[in-house]
C-alpha cells in the first residue's frame, strides 16, 4: 500500500517539515520583516523580525492575538500596560485594546491572531 503523498501549502509553511521559525525571517536594517506562514478565513499566523527602535504604532484588532518571542526582546504597550517580553515569552493581545510595539533590541516574534466565528 503506497503513502499519500502529502500536499504542498502555497507560499507560507510547509507541510510535515520541521523548522525554525526565527529562521524564516532575517533582520533588515532599520526595518520591520514579516512572513504569513498561514493564512486563512479562521486567522494567520505570521513570523516577524523588528530591528532595533522599530516596531508597531497603536492599534487595536477585532480578535485576540498571541504573541511568542523567538529570539530577542521588547516592550509591548496594551491599553495603559508596558509589558517587557523576551525570548522564550508569551504574551496575550486581547480583541479590540489598543496596542503598540517597540524593539528595545532586535526582536523576533510569532504572531497569531485567530477570529472567532460569530453567529
Amino acid at each position: 500500500m503506497s503513502q499519500k503523498e502529502i500536499p504542498k501549502k502555497e507560499g507560507g509553511m510547509p507541510f510535515s517539515e520541521a523548522l525554525d521559525l526565527a529562521e524564516l525571517v532575517q533582520y533588515g536594517e532599520g526595518a520591520v520583516v514579516s512572513r504569513t506562514l498561514i493564512q486563512a478565513a479562521v486567522g494567520t499566523v505570521t513570523v516577524f523580525a523588528f530591528d532595533k527602535g522599530q516596531g508597531l504604532s497603536t492599534h487595536s484588532a477585532p480578535f485576540d492575538a498571541l504573541v511568542q518571542i523567538l529570539d530577542g526582546s521588547a516592550q509591548i504597550t496594551i491599553g495603559e500596560k508596558t509589558v517587557p517580553v523576551s525570548t522564550g515569552e508569551s504574551l496575550l493581545m486581547p480583541a479590540d485594546i489598543p496596542h503598540a510595539l517597540n524593539a528595545t533590541e532586535r526582536f523576533k516574534m510569532l504572531l497569531t491572531m485567530i477570529r472567532e466565528k460569530k453567529g
